[in-house]
């Protein structure tokens, strides 16, 4: 009895099972992944949700009734002097911040991605350890060590004859940004290092071997190679880094919670006072759209951020492919 095979191609009924035996075979992938989702849902995606809800309310955050207040949160943010100096103390932050961190976690990655350096792989630990600190713990031990009483850092200091009498770095209005954005680089360089590691090691060896025989030094050599073959790294990098300056809250709030005087009132710390603070009435729909407008904010400079780089390197590319022609 002969026996019929289809030929041609399949039909809709034959890619719906192909996709069922796919997902089928695929099963325990689907499994394994779902606590993470799960919790992601939970404890992301569920409290933005309910902020952007909360936002439009005036809720305390003790009562049960949340009445609905349309848009007047928002049109209180914009013009909440408060907000706008802790928006502004947090771009400062973040100007100060950024720029030296990427700068020393590429000039430490440079010099740690050097094969004929020893003991490489212990200065590389070395150098990441912070970022595996637990940032409350960093908070609290710099506060100890920036003590103007009997802080190791100014009794230093003073042995050298640097200073001639205590600095208080977390108690004068002027100095309390700047030192708590030193730890900050401090305390995170490490993982701007291991990004610039990796985009540093996917330049091809073969290309400083052709450039040590054409006599060029390393100022040279790291001008004509490794600049250009790390740029289109270097976007994501900076994306990243400056995403990163904004979480600053566990570290500010161990060191300083704000002061002296609001000095290192950064935005999230201002969110936090308008929302659990005990010497007044919590605003939790205030806050929420605090966040949200900051959130917001945040996005649209990092989106313009990533096109305006992106399209500096794609003028950049057009120009040396004329130069070429």
């Amino acid at each position: 009895m002969a026996t019929l095979r289809q030929v041609g191609p399949l039909t809709g009924s034959g890619s719906a099972t192909t996709l069922r035996e796919r997902l089928w075979n695929a099963r325990w992938c689907y499994v394994f992944m779902l606590p993470s989702v799960v919790l992601g849902a939970m404890f992301t995606l569920y409290p933005m949700v309910s902020s952007w809800y909360i936002s439009f309310t005036d809720w305390s955050g003790i009562e049960s009734e949340k009445r609905f207040v349309g848009l007047d949160n928002y049109r209180e943010v914009a013009g909440d002097d408060a907000f706008w100096s802790a928006f502004g103390r947090t771009f400062a932050f973040t100007a100060a911040a950024v720029p030296a961190m990427l700068i020393l976690a590429l000039l430490a990655a440079v010099v740690l991605n050097d094969a004929s350096l020893r003991m490489r792989a212990v200065f590389r630990t070395m150098f990441f350890l912070p970022v595996v600190t637990t940032t409350a713990i960093v908070g609290v031990v710099m506060s100890l060590i920036m003590n103007p009483f009997d802080g190791p850092l100014n009794a230093a200091l003073l042995n050298l004859g640097i200073i001639d009498q205590p600095v208080d770095f977390l108690g004068d209005p002027d100095l309390a940004m700047w030192s708590v954005a030193g730890v900050f680089v401090w305390k995170w360089m490490g993982m701007s290092m291991i990004y610039w590691l990796v985009a540093l090691q996917t330049v091809p060896q073969e290309l400083y071997e052709a450039a040590r025989v054409d006599g060029a030094n390393r100022w040279q050599t790291h001008r004509s190679i490794t600049v250009p073959m790390i740029t289109p790294f270097a976007v994501v990098i900076i994306l990243i880094t400056f995403v990163g300056a904004l979480q600053t809250f566990p570290l500010v709030q161990a060191m300083t919670q704000g002061g002296p005087a609001f000095a290192t009132e950064l935005v999230e710390l201002y969110i936090y006072r308008l929302a659990f603070a005990a010497d007044y009435t919590p605003r939790l729909g205030y806050a929420s759209a605090v966040a949200v407008f900051f959130g917001v904010t945040v996005l649209i400079f990092t989106l313009a951020q990533a096109w305006g780089v992106r399209r500096a390197n794609a003028m950049q590319k057009d120009v040396k492919g004329g130069e070429r022609r």
